[in-house]
């Protein structure tokens, strides 16, 4: 069976850590900022952990199992 290629597109929006976790941004970051409580926009700075079966197909993507 053929390799299979990386998707660019998941490629550059996710990483997976050292231990295997899969890490995100936020969604909802870039636009509509001024009606965002300020709050609400300081928890959009960090990254998120992708959790349930979205880990699989992001992984299966990257082509790391």
């Amino acid at each position: 069976m053929p390799k299979l290629k990386t998707h660019s597109g998941t490629k550059d929006r996710i990483k997976i850590t050292k231990n295997g976790k899969v890490m995100r941004r936020h969604g909802g970051v870039a636009h509509n900022l001024q009606k965002k409580s300020a709050s609400r926009k300081r928890t959009f700075a960090g990254s998120e952990k992708v959790s349930g079966k979205s880990v699989k197909n992001m992984k299966r993507k990257l082509g790391v199992q």
